[in-house]
């Protein structure tokens, strides 16, 4: 029987580069062995490719043998979906938070951001996987995935559309500009370095500010 997983958090890199070791978003996967096949799997796609990745290669890297690794799933895809559905559930538990908080849209807005960039920052490598390896999904888990991204599209393009009922946002085409805010974010998981000068927190508010400046909303103050 296959693994099951379930977002309850973030995942914690251990050794301060992003990287998907373990944490909080893997804890509902069980047995032990099952979560370490998932930790090795994230980082052996975000390394090599999902294509480029052999059950050999995760196996290896979670200390086991390659027949070890279809004990706890059946296929190398469907470690990919797990990876993908923890990815996704925690984006739009985010997002969906952002959007139902009792407070302007430009301060919804800035927070979803502020937010989703962090966590793509943050945990870039879980991050790369999730969000560019869906094409290798099977078909009944990429529209699972797809459904889930979906619903995240959905929560920003609610807040932007109340942000310019209230005449807070001049957005001339809220689904352009949705999309435009997602990809903005989700990019981040692609470039981010940890090294580099800025921290996840000082992207997030550099790309928070840059978004209210996209809809035309006034500045907000940094946010702890």
């Amino acid at each position: 029987m296959s693994a099951q997983a379930h977002a309850s958090g973030e995942d914690s890199p251990t050794n301060g580069t992003g990287s998907a070791l373990s944490g909080e978003s893997w804890n509902d996967i069980t047995p032990d062995a099952a979560r370490r096949l998932v930790v090795a799997a994230v980082e052996a796609f975000a390394e090599r490719g999902y294509h480029a990745t052999t059950t050999r290669d995760i196996a290896g890297r979670a200390g086991m043998s390659p027949a070890a690794l279809y004990i706890h799933y059946k296929t190398k895809e469907e470690l990919l979906y797990q990876i993908s559905k923890v990815g996704h559930l925690r984006s739009l538990a985010l997002l969906s938070e952002a959007r139902d908080a009792a407070a302007p849209a430009a301060d919804r807005l800035a927070t979803a951001v502020r937010r989703f960039v962090r966590w793509h920052a943050e945990y870039h490598t879980t991050g790369r996987v999730v969000q560019y390896e869906l094409g290798a999904l099977a078909a009944d888990h990429y529209a699972e995935i797809v459904a889930l991204r979906r619903r995240s599209e959905d929560a920003i393009r609610s807040i932007i559309e109340e942000g310019v009922a209230a005449g807070d946002f001049d957005v001339p085409d809220v689904s352009g500009t949705t999309l435009a805010v997602l990809s903005l974010c989700i990019d981040v998981a692609r470039w981010f370095n940890p090294r580099g000068r800025r921290t996840p927190d000082e992207v997030g508010e550099l790309y928070a500010d840059l978004v209210l400046r996209m809809v035309g909303a006034p500045r907000q103050p940094a946010r702890p």
